[in-house]
């Protein structure tokens, strides 16, 4: 078969795939291959599954199989991600026309494969260079230690594995050149980053960040991602409202708030513990935006239990909360564990969690009616009458999770402009353009 020159990616899952996707494309086109929207023009077609629950991994298989069955004489298919790390046997099998098939992390084999010399290229993969218009993502760590009995990921991407200090200020130099006015930190547990290097549990991210926060510069934003709750400790809330430009949003997915899951789940239970740990961060970051992820219908979930839940989401106000169907995971510890939730319990659940948290989502987004806000345009456009309108994400909104902001008037994708925030939906913001201006810290202005 002759060497590949051009190839499509694609990539499903979440932002950590999308970095891992971003890797990849620096080694191959650094290697001299092109991409190519259209899959039937390229000489290789590669794709970075999703394993992690089964929505993920059924949307991997429908790519896969669509792929494959659009495969022309001559063209490559590479398959490879977390899906494969977990069942690449019986994805070879399933699809015959794949010609070959990876793991998790295996960028640079799948590289070398393509006649990519690695070696020559200049890669680190740890980061993006631009998700979504001025932001980028920067993946500190990947893997993880926690026992949580739902999760596959150390299966899939094994024992945490912090990525050194030098190396990610080189890398948000680099980023910063490259144009990014947004580093979004992420990794399994961002608040453990450090601990395999030897830093106590909890100890590295302050240091990490403050560190980071010099290299990004007073102009460049960073917000932080899936935070561990029983990691976020003083020092961590102390340096995040120091800090200007770590913006006072913070992701901590907490999976449940009734004491009895939590303690199935092997996750941290004291739910006392965490309401103060809310106290704390809006007590020293006033214009805090929080963050978080639930899970229902865990197995032995009981009615009771599940209030629980609601009743603890509604003491807290969430500003954003996913919640999820626990997916069954082989290789976990509640894969046999008795009670297993039926599929339409968990389903009416979850819809009952989101319809609740709608209402509040839209109580706490009508609280920014009125404030003047930095915008990061991601977007321009028209409305039905022909007047311009940008859109873009505030302090407020992570991207490709959470809401975006709307307004009227002219700007540029990538700049970063004021916005007077005139009404609100449950999840979208509304406004008006007051000008183009580099940042003031955000949402610091009511402290």
């Amino acid at each position: 078969m002759p060497t590949p020159r051009t190839y499509h990616l694609v990539t499903l899952g979440c932002p950590k795939n999308d970095v891992d996707s971003e890797h990849l494309e620096r080694l191959l086109v650094g290697g001299t291959l092109t991409p190519v929207d259209d899959t039937a023009a390229a000489d290789a077609v590669i794709v970075n599954t999703c394993g992690f629950i089964e929505q993920a991994q059924a949307q991997s298989h429908d790519a896969i199989a669509a792929l494959a069955a659009a495969k022309r004489p001559g063209q490559l298919l590479v398959v490879a991600g977390c899906l494969t790390q977990l069942y690449g046997r019986e994805v070879r099998e399933r699809y015959p026309e794949i010609d070959h098939v990876f793991g998790a992390g295996e960028w640079n084999r799948v590289a070398k494969l393509l006649s990519v010399d690695v070696g020559a290229v200049y890669d680190i993969p740890e980061s993006n260079v631009q998700v979504r218009g001025p932001s980028a993502y920067l993946k500190i760590s990947d893997g993880c230690d926690a026992p949580c009995t739902f999760c596959v990921i150390p299966k899939i991407k094994g024992g945490l594995r912090s990525a050194p200090a030098g190396l990610l200020v080189k890398e948000v130099q680099r980023l910063v050149a490259a144009g990014a006015k947004e580093l979004v930190l992420v990794g399994q547990d961002t608040t453990a980053w450090g601990e395999d290097l030897g830093m106590a549990a909890g100890a590295g991210l302050p240091g990490l960040l403050e560190t980071l926060s010099e290299a990004a510069g007073p102009e460049t934003w960073l917000r932080l991602m899936y935070a561990y709750p029983s990691r976020v400790s003083e020092r961590l809330v102390e340096t995040m409202a120091r800090l200007p430009n770590v913006i006072p949003y913070l992701d901590v997915p907490l999976q449940h708030g009734s004491e009895a899951v939590l303690r199935r789940m092997k996750r941290p239970h004291n739910v006392e513990r965490v309401l103060r740990m809310v106290e704390d961060l809006r007590a020293a970051m006033p214009g805090l935006v929080l963050r978080t992820s639930f899970i229902a219908g865990f197995p032995g979930e009981t009615e009771a239990e599940f209030k629980e839940l609601l009743a603890f989401a509604r003491t807290v106000q969430f500003d954003h909360a996913g919640c999820f169907t626990y997916s069954r995971q082989q290789w976990t510890g509640a894969f046999d564990a008795p009670d297993q939730v039926p599929d339409e319990v968990k389903q009416e659940r979850r819809d009952r969690f989101m319809r609740q948290q709608q209402r509040i989502a839209g109580k706490r987004a009508k609280a920014f009616v009125g404030r003047t806000m930095d915008l990061l345009v991601e977007g321009t456009g028209e409305d039905e009458d022909g007047d311009p309108v940008v859109a873009g994400r505030t302090y407020r909104e992570a991207p490709e999770v959470d809401g975006l902001v709307f307004a009227r008037g002219r700007a540029e994708t990538g700049e970063r402009v004021r916005v007077r925030i005139d009404a609100a939906e449950d999840y979208d913001l509304f406004g008006h353009v007051l000008a183009v201006k580099e940042a003031r810290p955000a949402g610091r202005g009511r402290r």
